[in-house]
């Protein structure tokens, strides 16, 4: 599933794509992608006639934003987007057809067709589902190492299942906590409450950070993700820890092991990221 730095990738190179550009129909080809409204032809025929002005982001979910009206597009596992010349075949797995006025189109395709849209009208969005229990955005200038501990240093939750909670953080998926806490050198099976100060905010930094770095790679091109261009992102040449069972770990040597965490593979070093604290550092904690 895109995580943030793909969406965010997508995002961007849409927004070079078809911000300016008015939509002269709409072709719906799947109706389950379509969750708002629960009408088709409502769907199609309201958004006829509307330019696009920015193309935004609320965690793993797109917002394409018109003149009077908003767009929310979940990719899920495989979804992705695509401008083509409207003379172009129609590649197989196509859902949606939005037509512009300038002869191009935008389409969403998608093999698993688990992806969803919603239509709002603009603000509406983040009063009900899927964008209003949305948590933190952590590439924003208020996501803090100290409003991070203060959200999770109570709860006894695995630190790598509080960190994939979208009601804590959005936008961190399965590769990029597992990339942030090796950075961090911190346990996934970690209980959130048993993390010291200190720790918080090298977590915090290790978020940012690898956030960060994969969004200027264009994001991990795990699977088939590519972003509005077609391009693959290029992270997935610079995972440290995800991915790599067996191999050797870049910092210590030693092999990286896999389990199973809140349901997900998860990769991690046993000698760089120690899961049983000893005595003293459970006391310092608790002081």
């Amino acid at each position: 599933m895109p995580e943030l730095p793909e969406v965010e990738t997508v995002r961007r190179t849409l927004s070079a794509l078809i911000v300016g550009k008015t939509i002269e129909s709409v072709k719906v080809l799947l109706p389950r992608i379509i969750q708002r409204p629960d009408d088709i032809k409502r769907f199609e025929t309201e958004l006829a006639g509307h330019t696009i002005v920015d193309v935004g982001r609320r965690g793993k979910f797109l917002r394409i934003i018109m003149d009077q009206l908003v767009l929310v597009s979940h990719l899920r596992m495989e979804g992705r987007y695509g401008v083509y010349d409207q003379n172009e075949e129609v590649e197989k797995h196509t859902h949606v057809i939005f037509r512009f006025t300038d002869g191009t189109e935008l389409r969403y395709k998608d093999v698993r067709q688990f992806g969803t849209m919603h239509l709002f009208l603009p603000g509406e969005e983040f009063k009900e589902k899927p964008l209003m229990k949305l948590g933190l955005e952590p590439l924003e200038d208020t996501f803090t190492a100290e409003v991070l501990r203060e959200l999770l240093f109570k709860r006894s939750t695995k630190i790598k299942v509080a960190l994939l909670n979208q009601e804590y953080v959005v936008g961190l998926g399965n590769i990029y906590v597992d990339e942030a806490l090796f950075r961090a050198g911190i346990h996934p099976e970690r209980a959130a409450n048993t993390l010291s100060a200190q720790e918080w905010t090298t977590l915090h930094e290790a978020i940012v950070f690898t956030l960060t770095d994969a969004v200027q790679a264009g994001g991990s091109s795990i699977k088939s993700y590519v972003n509005g261009q077609g391009e693959m992102g290029m992270f997935q040449h610079s995972l440290q820890i995800y991915g790599r069972k067996g191999e050797s770990c870049v910092k210590c040597g030693h092999p990286i092991e896999k389990s199973v965490v809140g349901g997900r593979g998860t990769h991690y070093c046993p000698i760089c990221q120690v899961r049983v604290l000893d005595k003293q550092s459970l006391e310092r904690i608790g002081s």
